[in-house]
């Protein structure tokens, strides 16, 4: 992986900006920083959403009859979480359309419950348009016990490194 680092009109590295799709090669790993998702998280989502079955908003139904035996959150939720904390380090200013994923819940995740992503580039590559490319990774959704709770290969089109005349010029 050749890794280039954004610099302002002062030299200065610009901290927080994302992967450019020719940066990143197939077999390039990394992982994210947790977060935990808590029974606010669930409430507000499954409100925005209108996901208001019992098995989110009922806790003595969640008590009496659900095998899981605690109040979970939706899938959904988790695999939003999860691009929420790839968003924050990875496609600031760079990504530029989520095409496609094949998504598979393995196991629920719980209010409490802490995840990261691990992340694997498994194809890198040019489209027809030069300020573009298409990234594709493996995704795993980590809990704190270290059990993938979820996985997803998502495709997206993130942006071309541009040029240094380029990169001098944009300084927003």
């Amino acid at each position: 992986m050749r890794r280039a680092i954004t610099t302002d009109a002062n030299g200065l590295e610009v901290l927080g900006m994302g992967f450019y799709w020719d940066d990143v090669e197939a077999g390039y790993r990394f992982r994210t920083l947790g977060r935990t998702i808590t029974e606010a998280d669930i409430t507000l989502f499954i409100g925005t959403v209108g996901m208001v079955e019992e098995m989110f908003t009922n806790l003595d139904y969640i008590g009496s009859q659900s095998i899981i035996g605690s109040r979970p959150a939706p899938g959904s939720l988790v695999f939003c979480m999860a691009e929420g904390l790839l968003m924050q380090s990875t496609m600031q200013r760079t990504g530029m359309a989520f095409m496609e994923a094949d998504i598979k819940v393995h196991k629920p995740t719980n209010a409490g419950d802490t995840i990261h992503v691990e992340c694997e580039v498994v194809e890198a590559r040019a489209t027809s348009k030069a300020d573009r490319g298409l990234v594709r990774t493996a995704n795993r959704v980590v809990n704190q016990r270290g059990e993938t709770v979820l996985t997803y290969s998502p495709l997206r089109m993130v942006k071309t490194r541009p040029s240094d005349a380029t990169l001098a010029g944009d300084q927003r």
